[in-house]
């Protein structure tokens, strides 16, 4: 197979040239980072886990007319998404207090919103990347004041599609991240959801136990961080109870 050009190494995944111009094939590595990395470890088949469950959300989010960079999925740790150019916030809904907001706001963990809070935060590891607000994304030209009315407005949508969906099998959307690419037809601009939607951008809780099924089970070390993507997955059907998570396919009698 010819060997393909990385475009780019993140935190958990791998941007290789597509195989068509505009596209580009994303990798998922089973790398797990918290705390801006200073913690990390390599949770086998956490890869595969999240390339499954993110290709079920966005692929749940295409279907209800929210524009996603993904494809197809192609194997068991590869998509096929559209190259975008990527608006450099990480946009935040949060539905019930946790993590950061808590901290920050000294509201007690797990209480509840009286309406999702969205919020910005400037990508840039070497910064931790902070909370900035609206002025701060228009003064330095992050993005423009309609381009933060479509953002806000995709984020609600995909809190509002997650948010069901997690019900219907007994999870809590606590809160979670996006990130939006922008794509050009002509002379229009277009904001799409792009990067990934897994539990690593998620907190997933049980509605009856609240045991957490997201990536606060390897900041805070408290269980197995594949059981709990497994957990997620297998309620949600992307994965057959009992199923086992490898790195890539075995025969099955």
């Amino acid at each position: 197979m010819a060997r393909r050009r990385m475009v780019y190494e993140g935190k958990a995944k791998i941007l290789y040239e597509g195989p068509e111009p505009e596209t580009l094939i994303q990798y998922f590595k089973d790398d797990a980072t918290a705390y801006n990395a200073e913690k990390r470890d390599v949770i086998d088949g956490k890869g595969v886990l999240n390339n499954r469950l993110s290709e079920h959300f966005m692929t749940g989010l295409n279907g209800i007319g929210v524009p996603t960079h993904f494809i197809k999925r192609l194997n068991m740790r590869e998509q096929l998404i559209r190259a975008v150019e990527i608006i450099p916030l990480e946009v935040v809904v949060r539905n019930i207090a946790a993590g950061s907001m808590s901290k920050r706001l000294g509201i007690a963990e797990g209480t509840p919103m009286p309406r999702p809070i969205i919020e910005f935060y400037y990508k840039d590891d070497s910064l931790g990347d902070p909370l900035v607000t609206e002025e701060h994304i228009i003064a330095f030209n992050w993005a423009t004041q309609q381009d933060i009315d479509d953002m806000i407005a995709l984020a609600l949508r995909v809190n509002d599609y997650m948010s069901g969906l997690m019900y219907g099998v007994g999870i809590r959307l606590v809160d979670f991240k996006i990130e939006i690419g922008r794509i050009f037809e002509g002379d229009f601009q277009r904001l799409i959801v792009a990067d990934e939607i897994s539990p690593d951008s998620c907190r997933l809780w049980d509605i009856e136990t609240g045991q957490k099924l997201d990536k606060d089970v390897f900041r805070q070390d408290i269980g197995s961080l594949a059981d709990a993507y497994t957990e997620v997955a297998t309620r949600l059907g992307v994965m057959p109870r009992n199923g086992t998570v490898t790195s890539g396919p075995k025969l099955v009698n």
